[in-house]
């Protein structure tokens, strides 16, 4: 009798376990080309100075608040998109994509029309005076990035409506096309042309032109389940709009708050010298690879249980989220050795200077270990609210650590003498403050009772 009821729920589950390594695999490789383009960026300009290292990471570190912005999007729109899809309402999920490029198209474009005449005065006013030489390598490769945005926004939402029908491998496909454009053009205008920074500039803004056109092309297929039918005859649907800013927006707070508060601990580094922010920027790139798995997994859980909200059936939202935790945290355990093993290795590639790499090397290590334990349920467990509909919980939650933890902590941290190694632990306690609220949130299943369609 127990056998034929295993058997029974087995066949019941909304996912075979093909359709999760279809979804799950590309992605995976597809975040990994995805971060090799801002790492290669950093690489291949190290020949050029640390100065010209420095200048990238403080472009990106405001870049990303942007980029956060977007996937917050991108994001709402396939948790709707997700849930009428599960719900078996394709005509609604199309709507739903289209509104979404829609909303992507305008705030991506108006943010760039603001900074491409104003990212000179931002980089100044965010990090004040660091040295010319640094100012100069970030200042050359800011405008072409802030080009760039609308492109990298409609490629992101693209993405997400491609993953929200499991689509993966096209994603993957389009990233890796990506990555040969940004690092064949770096490799021409850095080292050719002679660009510096501004050349690895030109390449980013190249390989996002070129993904944004060939993802717009895919998603107008009308053969897939999620499309849009007549791009160019604009309609405006409010209620979808509503429906898709409902978890977007609250997202979009949550992510840009997040690295606003980033960017003032990075203005906080900044003023600790050149070789902290070398060292920084080598910290974050190792890191955010290390991170992969539990991004991955964040990311098809807005498909997965979406989907299984949508269709109203909690228990399959259940047996999912606990089978890609475990496999979160399998995953991560495996790349965080790896990377704490090759730490050394790893952080000579960016010819740092001696200071800047030992530096780089503790913090990269405390994280690892920090991270294989205590980053899957502050970041990926998260999405699995969103999912469900739950973002504004998410969004005090993150929010009041953020600020609470990881900027205050930071700056007393720094006060008290400890320089980046304090401000990479006020960073760890925030993980420890988000965990306590988002794993409550979920046993307790307040996320059960939200409705996004």
């Amino acid at each position: 009798m127990l056998t034929v009821m295993k058997s029974a729920a087995i066949q019941d589950r909304m996912f075979t376990g093909k359709y999760l390594r279809a979804l799950i695999v590309p992605l995976f490789f597809e975040q990994i080309l995805t971060i090799t383009i801002g790492m290669a960026d950093t690489i291949m300009v190290a020949a050029v100075g640390e100065a010209s290292v420095s200048g990238i990471s403080l472009v990106d570190s405001i870049s990303n608040l942007f980029i956060q912005l977007f996937s917050a999007f991108a994001t709402g729109g396939a948790v709707v998109a997700s849930q009428y899809l599960g719900r078996g309402d394709k005509g609604n999920a199309c709507k739903a994509a289209k509104q979404l490029v829609y909303i992507t198209l305008i705030v991506s474009g108006a943010i760039a029309l603001v900074l491409i005449g104003g990212n000179r005065h931002l980089l100044r006013l965010v990090f004040g005076q660091i040295e010319a030489d640094v100012m100069t390598a970030a200042e050359d490769y800011f405008i072409f990035i802030t080009l760039s945005y609308p492109f990298l926004a409609l490629a992101n939402s693209c993405n997400a409506l491609c993953r929200s029908m499991g689509k993966s491998k096209i994603t993957m496909t389009v990233s890796l096309i990506m990555n040969v454009i940004n690092i064949g053009g770096n490799a021409i205008l850095i080292y050719g042309a002679g660009l510096g920074t501004a050349g690895a500039g030109i390449a980013s803004l190249a390989s996002r032109v070129v993904g944004a056109i060939i993802m717009l092309t895919v998603v107008c297929n009308s053969r897939l389940e999620i499309h849009i039918d007549r791009l160019l005859h604009f309609e405006w649907n409010g209620m979808m709009v509503r429906r898709i800013l409902r978890i977007g927006l609250p997202s979009g707070i949550e992510n840009s708050t997040f690295h606003i508060g980033k960017i003032l601990v990075q203005s906080l580094v900044a003023t600790f010298g050149t070789p902290s922010i070398a060292a920084n920027a080598v910290i974050n790139n190792l890191t955010t690879f290390a991170n992969i798995p539990g991004s991955v997994i964040g990311m098809a859980s807005i498909t997965v249980i979406g989907q299984c909200c949508g269709a109203r059936r909690i228990d399959q939202a259940k047996y999912y989220a606990r089978l890609l935790m475990v496999t979160t945290y399998l995953m991560m355990a495996l790349t965080c050795l790896v990377f704490y093993i090759l730490t050394p290795q790893l952080s000579g590639l960016y010819n740092l200077s001696q200071e800047a790499l030992a530096l780089s090397v503790k913090c990269t290590r405390m994280l690892l270990i920090q991270t294989a334990i205590f980053w899957p349920m502050s970041f990926t467990l998260p999405n699995y609210l969103r999912a469900a509909g739950d973002a504004r919980y998410t969004m005090a939650v993150a929010m009041g650590s953020m600020w609470i933890c990881r900027v205050a902590l930071a700056y007393l941290f720094a006060y008290l003498g400890f320089g980046l190694y304090g401000t990479s632990w006020a960073m760890v306690i925030d993980w420890y403050v988000r965990i306590v609220f988002f794993l409550g949130r979920w046993l307790k299943g307040g996320w059960k009772e939200k409705s996004v369609i």
